[in-house]
């Protein structure tokens, strides 16, 4: 029996590059996020669609870039209290409200989003 991934259920890595250029959309006019993104997105475009590829069951592409995700370690050099969260899974979520996605693998999604970003939070207020 084959187990079928939601990387497969969604067409492959150009979901996750269109779900990511859309997201990234939202962040360039977005007044709580666009500060603390470089001013040059391409490289964390890149980093976050293949960790999305990877994550959802995908090649370990990101993997052999960057080595292992370690989110929480990775995102310990930005302030991220519950402002910025909510700011980005906003923004992500409008993402994928705007993806021509199945509803199982849309929900199994925003409730990723939505406890990895909690996740992040490393400051108060």
């Amino acid at each position: 029996m084959t187990q079928t991934t939601v990387f497969e259920v969604v067409g492959g890595q150009p979901f996750f590059d269109a779900l990511v250029e859309r997201f990234y959309e939202r962040v360039e006019v977005d007044p709580t996020l666009r500060p603390i993104y470089p001013t040059d997105l391409a490289p964390g475009k890149r980093a976050l669609a293949l960790f999305l590829g990877q994550y959802w069951g995908g090649p370990p592409s990101y993997s052999a870039e960057k080595g292992h995700p370690r989110l929480r370690m990775r995102h310990a050099g930005f302030v991220i209290a519950e402002r910025e969260r909510d700011a980005w899974l906003s923004a992500m979520l409008a993402a994928l409200d705007d993806a021509d996605a199945p509803q199982a693998a849309v929900s199994m999604m925003r409730e990723y989003f939505t406890t990895a970003s909690t996740a992040m939070i490393n400051a108060g207020g």
